[in-house]
């Protein structure tokens, strides 16, 4: 079968009595087919498919989109903005390697393409870009602020970073100083004590004071900015975990009180998102702490404004999810899965403290977890994997982590099989592109309305767990499933924006070219060799 790309100038169309294109609108019907699933108790399943009409409502055009991020002076707050600013300027650069430029490699609505179909002419499967499925905001278009404990300008703290090309920072320097963080919290209680000498753009008050002051900060640059829609968030320090404790954060109200209290186990992380949800932006945590303690979910709730999280899932991580479900769907046993790490940028010195490094060690641990439920024919009820976590803080790497995984499995009768791993990940580079992708996503659900059998239109719960492909522990709503399959988790989103558009769900069944009844002109017989990858 032959493979042909096309990127087109806009976002496909689709021609179909299910689709209409009005008033920037996108209009779809689809049919939803799910199955629900009885076990009786002598052991008996009993399958029953379903069908839901749903109406998907979609806003064409892209809205004016700002983001805030939180830690705009560190790695990856300035190299979003650099990156962002290579691009808009199409720079290029040398290297020892050879001349480079800009791009956004490592983004999935940037960089990766999906099936949209097959050539009904020649029975090739054409694939295009993520970004031309549906209309998405272009990361060139983003506006950019935030805060930062540090009040270095960004040009100074990106050479301070260390992660890009020196040939590059300095066609970047001028531009990049004229951005200065905003004045965030601070409460060295929550993150490691090493942290303190960077501590020198801190906002005093008490801390419904704080919220205030933080609000006030999004409005003005939502208002200086121009933007329809802003959102904020968190790629700063790794926080220790926050105590759930009853009547301080356990539901809206009480958070709330307790902002007014000055209760101590308010985060510094939390404070941002309550902020950021009476101000209506959606907040996306990009780090592992339990930023969404149980009031913090339930005011998003009650405000209706999406949240996202948590941790960015950029690297060793990506990879364990790919490789535990190979070996799970194989019918292999995962027992032993051994993760070893170290770091020298500012997210591993603040990590070489015990109580943030707890909270790393808990959202890199999970991510097997619904692989290895899914299979009973491997594992008995309540058993799971040997699995540890190291991180080690390696001042001379830098940006540059070093992970080492080894995966220890039972195989056919008594055997065993060991997988060794060794993986160079530059930190902030893939981190970066992930940023963009959540943002981007973030923003395209808002403009998405849909209703189901004829109920009201609305959106999604609030808590987006659609956005786990890009998250290494998946905030999930109440009662829903975590999934950490890594392409069951991208599927979802791809089937979701095929939806949009009244394509049926990839499903890669292939029959109409695999099958024999289908009508003649669809099973030709196809070449396995692949034709150049290109614009038409």
């Amino acid at each position: 079968m032959a493979y042909v790309f096309q990127d087109p100038k806009n976002p496909v169309k689709v021609t179909s009595p299910n689709v209409k294109y009005s008033n920037n609108l996108i209009e779809s019907q689809y049919d939803y087919a799910t199955t629900t699933v009885e076990a009786a108790a002598n052991g008996d399943i009993t399958c029953t498919p379903k069908v839901s009409k749903i109406v998907f409502k979609t806003v064409q055009k892209p809205r004016k989109t700002g983001v805030l991020l939180v830690g705009w002076g560190g790695n990856n707050g300035t190299t979003v903005t650099a990156g962002i600013i290579a691009n808009r300027k199409a720079l290029k650069w040398r290297t020892k390697e050879g001349e480079q430029k800009a791009n956004y490699f490592g983004s999935m609505t940037q960089c990766s393409t999906a099936r949209l179909g097959t050539d009904g002419k020649t029975g090739n499967d054409i694939f295009v870009p993520v970004n031309k499925i549906v209309p998405l905001v272009n990361p060139n278009d983003l506006e950019i602020g935030g805060w930062d404990i540090s009040n270095r300008k960004l040009g100074d703290a990106m050479r301070s970073a260390k992660v890009l090309d020196v040939a590059l920072q300095d066609q970047l320097y001028d531009d990049m100083q004229k951005f200065k963080p905003m004045a965030a919290p601070y409460f060295p209680d929550f993150i490691a004590a090493n942290q303190s000498d960077r501590a020198n753009n801190v906002l005093q008050g008490t801390k419904k004071q704080l919220l205030e002051h933080l609000r006030a900060d999004i409005r003005k640059f939502k208002q200086e900015k121009g933007v329809e829609t802003c959102i904020v968030l968190w790629t700063a320090n790794t926080e220790r975990f926050a105590d759930i404790q009853e009547g301080v954060n356990d539901t809206a109200d009480n958070l709330l009180a307790a902002v007014e209290a000055g209760e101590e186990e308010i985060s510094p992380s939390t404070l941002f998102c309550i902020a950021s949800i009476l101000e209506k932006c959606p907040y996306i945590n990009g780090s592992p702490q339990n930023t969404f303690v149980p009031g913090c979910v339930e005011l998003a709730q009650r405000e209706g404004v999406y949240i996202g999280g948590d941790d960015f899932k950029s690297g060793q991580t990506k990879m364990k999810s790919v490789l535990v479900d190979f070996l799970v769907s194989s019918g292999i046993k995962p027992v032993s899965i051994v993760s070893y790490n170290h770091l020298g940028n500012n997210d591993g010195k603040n990590l070489s403290a015990p109580k943030q490094f707890r909270s790393k060690e808990i959202s890199k641990s999970n991510v097997v977890d619904d692989m290895v439920a899914s299979n009973g024919c491997l594992y008995a009820e309540g058993e799971h994997p040997d699995h540890c976590v190291v991180i080690k803080y390696v001042p001379y790497v830098g940006d540059s982590k070093r992970a080492m995984d080894e995966y220890t499995s039972e195989i056919f009768l008594g055997g065993r099989n060991t997988i060794v791993m060794h993986n160079t990940c530059e930190d902030s580079l893939l981190a970066t592109p992930i940023i963009l992708d959540l943002i981007i996503l973030t923003e395209f659900f808002g403009r998405v309305q849909f209703n189901v059998d004829g109920d009201d239109f609305g959106g999604f719960h609030v808590v987006l767990s659609l956005l786990s492909f890009l998250i290494k522990a998946p905030l999930v709503p109440p009662g829903q499933p975590v999934v950490n399959a890594l392409f069951n988790q991208r599927q979802a989103i791809l089937n979701f924006m095929r939806a949009t558009i009244g394509l049926a769900p990839e499903n890669h069944m292939l029959l109409e070219q695999r099958g024999r009844s289908f009508p003649e002109g669809q099973t030709k017989t196809h070449s396995a060799k692949k034709t150049k990858i290109g614009k038409d």
